[in-house]
C-alpha cells in the first residue's frame, strides 16, 4: 500500500462569509474566474472543468472538457453528440460540473440541466477553432473503438486532402451543449479543515436562495 499522508496542506488563503456573497451566484463564479485568471499565462486552461454524467451502465463517469462560454443563462461546452458524454446527457440530461483553483484554493461545484444550444451558435463557434481543429471533428468518431493511432492518422491525412483548402462544415453529429445551474456549491478553503462552504439552491426556477454548509 502507497502511503500517501505526507501530502497534506493547510488552507489559509482566503474567507467566504455570507456578508460578503452576492444575491446572484453568476456574479459570485465571475468573480472568482477573473481572480484565478489574473494568476495564469494567456494559453492556461483555467476553464478546465469536470463533467459528470450517468453512464448507460448506470454508473457515473466524469471527464474533464473545457468551458466555452458562461453567462447567467448558463454554462457552454462542445462535445461529439454521439460519444458517451453525449449518449448520456441524451438518456439523463442532468449533470454535475465542477472547477477546481488552487491558487485562490477554491472548488465550485454545479448542478444543472443540459440541452444542445442553437445550430447557429455551434456553426459560430465552429468556424472560430483552429484548422485542424475542425478536420479533427471529422475524424474523431468519439469514444469509439478503434484498430490503432496510425488508422486515426490515416483518417486525419484522408480528411485533409478532401477538405484540401475548402471550407470546413460542422458535423451534424458536433456541437455545443449548455448546463443550466439550479445548485451551485463554492468552497473556499479554510485552516483546520473548518472550509467555507456557501450553497445556493434555486427555488421555483427564479430565485436564488444561500445557506452555508457543514464542512
Amino acid at each position: 500500500m502507497v502511503d500517501l499522508n505526507r501530502f497534506r496542506k493547510n488552507y489559509e488563503k482566503n474567507s467566504l462569509l455570507e456578508s460578503e456573497v452576492p444575491k446572484k451566484p453568476f456574479h459570485l463564479f465571475d468573480n472568482w474566474f477573473q481572480q484565478e485568471k489574473s494568476f495564469h499565462k494567456k494559453n492556461e486552461e483555467i476553464n478546465a472543468m469536470s463533467i459528470s454524467t450517468i453512464g448507460e451502465d448506470g454508473g457515473p463517469e466524469t471527464r474533464i472538457v473545457l468551458l466555452k462560454e458562461y453567462s447567467e443563462d448558463g454554462f457552454i461546452f462542445y462535445t461529439n453528440y454521439y460519444s458517451l458524454k453525449g449518449r448520456a446527457i441524451q438518456n439523463i440530461p442532468k449533470v454535475c460540473i465542477s472547477f477546481y483553483w488552487k491558487n485562490m484554493e477554491r472548488q465550485i461545484i454545479i448542478k444543472g440541466m443540459t440541452s444542445k444550444i442553437k445550430r447557429k451558435k455551434s456553426d459560430e463557434y465552429f468556424h472560430n477553432r483552429p484548422r485542424g481543429n475542425q478536420i479533427g471533428s471529422w475524424v474523431s468518431r468519439q469514444s469509439m473503438i478503434i484498430s490503432s493511432k496510425e488508422y486515426l492518422l490515416k483518417q486525419y491525412k484522408k480528411w485533409n486532402n478532401f477538405f484540401n483548402k475548402k471550407t470546413i462544415k460542422r458535423p451534424f453529429y458536433w456541437g455545443g451543449y449548455i448546463v443550466k445551474p439550479y445548485k451551485m456549491e463554492f468552497w473556499q478553503g479554510q485552516p483546520n479543515r473548518l472550509h467555507d462552504r456557501i450553497i445556493y439552491i434555486l427555488e421555483n426556477k427564479k430565485k436564488w436562495i444561500f445557506h452555508r454548509l457543514s464542512p
